[in-house]
């Protein structure tokens, strides 16, 4: 019965795929999302994991399975971790690695005062009560081993009574500690700082932990900014990225590796940054992801023996998609991961000589072979100070340029990063373009992928140059005649809601509709609440007290959305999460109330426990009917 169920469902879904032939909020929640773990210790297999939505039980089933190197038939795994090299074992298979909670301090009333169990009270006396989605409790996130010879309880905690986190709080994970080659000695990465020091800085390094004297070292402490992602070469050669300006999280990320005991900077005079690595199987190259003109692609660079051999990049791969990660590598070939804007992550081969690609799984392509897809372009738009930047234009399927369509201007955010061939499940270029619209993405100043230079310009220049890059992008695209002029509008989420809040006061009558999800509104509550202080003081120029500061002056008061709010005329739609503490919820209420008191027409979407991103499937459906159901009244 339950398999007949299973199966009316499956073609009602597919029926409701050929009926619509564009995408839908409705497919897009139920799409596999495709994520690979690994190659098998033979050699043989990829392994990977497949997820599904069940919106009726609104929740995720994952499936994992295994398929050859180079494709073929996907086989259904029972124990798929009995495939994989174990990653937390170490090498002489003695001990094994795991995390474990452990409270340090006191938070709560009842840590305090032993007779009021049942209070509900948090006590904090420095900065850092609360990050990202989560207030502090007194616990920390600690790594340590056992051993693997008895079944006691011996786990060895490595940062015994240390007030700091490994995995780093808060999107850590297993690339922040590993095993020495000798087993030895543990690698590990952590900010070990505490309070307001905390919140203000960037500074993580890399400790090694020696297993026989247990005691541990700073093996980074000359570098004041981030040091992360430690990784032994088959030959027991270190590499790890580095950033070197503390409180700056968006700085240029460059590969290091110990030569002759001395830290060499492979990537020190490329003009882009690092996204993730690995080693080649030989330890001869490191393979790399980073952002290069509007995409994200993959690249080698070989391993010098002296300081003064250091070689330049090569690109390996090229063309209109990113590479979202790097699965494995077996000889010659390089498993990663691959999307567009048309497309979610599928998993491909990569031939290390050629470049040439192979589509390995398929989770989706029944479901896109019955939608028509959008066109993607490349477009070059001459910004005001004389450049050219990069703008992709997403058409709507079957798009006509016989007849004018509405035009959205995406904001991306950030403000620095790469505006890349991305695929979204929420903020989604093809379904937004499936509702009917253009949409105009420009590659504007802070974006990475076409220098350093461009990528840092944006810092305490928020309402500046990039301003204009948006506009610029805009009035390009509204001398086609298939854009209708009358219907523009402007979408964005953080530094892209900041964008919208600012737009809304100086587009000078553009634009007919905004929508700015968790963005910042007003400069001064946002510096006064917000949890990573290095971001605002970096990015703002400092506090907004210090009136000799002419950066933080100019960011606090000219490139203020709130000193602007008596220019707004424009509808708004304000989304905001409720346990967004990057950009907190008063950003969201004070910019919704000025709004109304104003009367201009606008709306708040509130999602009470979501945090900057919208993670609950059903909350991210009621999100894009919202979404297209407010830019359908209002454009």
């Amino acid at each position: 019965m339950n398999k007949l169920i299973l199966t009316i469902a499956v073609v009602f879904f597919y029926f409701q795929l050929s009926a619509q032939n564009v995408m839908t909020p409705e497919i897009l929640i139920q799409l596999n999302k495709v994520s690979g773990k690994g190659i098998s210790t033979d050699g043989k297999q990829v392994v990977y994991s497949v997820s599904k939505y069940n919106k009726d039980l609104n929740t995720n089933k994952t499936n994992f399975y295994a398929i050859p190197i180079l494709g073929g038939e996907a086989k259904l795994l029972d124990n798929y971790k009995a495939l994989l090299p174990n990653k937390n074992m170490s090498p002489n298979e003695l001990y094994v690695i795991s995390t474990s909670e452990v409270k340090l301090q006191n938070i709560t009333g009842s840590d305090f005062y032993n007779d009021v169990p049942k209070s509900n009270v948090q006590i904090y006396d420095a900065l850092n009560y609360r990050h990202w989605d989560t207030w502090e409790d007194g616990k920390y996130s600690h790594i340590g081993y056992a051993s693997t010879q008895n079944n006691e309880n011996n786990w060895i905690d490595i940062m015994p009574k240390e007030p700091f986190d490994c995995p780093t709080k808060p999107f850590g994970g297993s690339e922040d500690y590993v095993w020495s080659p000798d087993s030895k000695s543990i690698l590990y990465v952590a900010k070990k700082l505490i309070g307001t020091e905390y919140a203000k800085s960037t500074n993580t390094d890399i400790y090694e932990y020696n297993l026989a004297s247990k005691t541990t070292k700073n093996l980074t402490s000359e570098n004041k900014g981030y040091d992360t992602q430690p990784a032994f070469s088959s030959k027991g050669q270190l590499a790890w990225l580095q950033m070197k300006r503390d409180g700056y999280e968006a700085d240029k990320n460059d590969i290091i590796v110990k030569i002759n005991n001395e830290s060499v900077n492979l990537t020190a005079n490329w003009d882009e940054t690092v996204d993730s690595f690995v080693w080649q199987d030989k330890g001869e190259k490191i393979y790399f992801i980073a952002p290069t003109f509007g995409t994200m692609q993959l690249f080698e660079i070989a391993i010098p023996t002296s300081t003064k051999k250091i070689s330049k990049p090569k690109q390996l791969t090229e063309g209109q998609f990113d590479i979202s990660g790097i699965v494995g590598q077996v000889n010659n070939t390089l498993v990663v991961g691959r999307r567009d804007m048309n497309h979610a992550i599928e998993l491909y081969s990569v031939d290390l000589k050629s470049g040439k690609m192979n589509q390995i799984t398929h989770e989706n392509d029944e479901i896109y072979k019955s939608l028509d897809l959008s066109t993607v372009e490349k477009r070059m738009v001459k910004t005001t100070d004389g450049k050219k930047m990069l703008t992709w234009v997403i058409y709507p399927p079957n798009f006509d340029a016989s007849k004018k369509y509405p035009t959205i201007l995406y904001c991306k955010g950030g403000p620095q990063g790469p505006l890349s061939q991305s695929y979204s499940f929420r903020w989604n270029y093809q379904l937004m373009a499936a509702n009917g619209y253009i949409i105009v993405a420009p590659s504007r100043r802070g974006m990475s992928g076409f220098g350093v230079e461009w990528n840092e310009q944006i810092s305490t220049d928020y309402g500046g140059q990039n301003m204009q890059d948006y506009l610029s992008a805009i009035d390009d695209i509204s001398k086609e005649p298939y854009v209708d002029t009358d219907r523009l509008g402007a979408v964005g989420a953080s530094y892209g809601g900041y964008s919208v809040f600012y737009l809304a006061g100086m587009h000078e009558g553009r634009f007919k509709s905004f929508i700015a999800h968790d963005g910042m509104f007003n400069l001064r509550s946002m510096y006064g609440t917000t949890e990573e202080l290095f971001f605002v003081n970096w990015d703002l120029g400092g506090n907004y007290w210090d009136t000799s500061n002419a950066a933080a002056q100019q960011s606090f008061e000219k490139f203020n959305p709130v000193n602007y709010v008596d220019k707004w005329t424009t509808p708004i739609l304000i989304i905001q999460g409720g346990k967004d503490y990057r950009v907190p919820i008063g950003q969201g209420l004070e910019a919704f109330q000025a709004a109304q008191l104003k009367g201009v027409k606008s709306k708040l979407l509130y999602f009470p426990e979501e945090n900057h991103w919208v993670l609950n499937p059903q909350n991210s459906l009621v999100w894009q009917r919202e979404f297209f159901k407010w830019l359908q009244e209002t454009l």
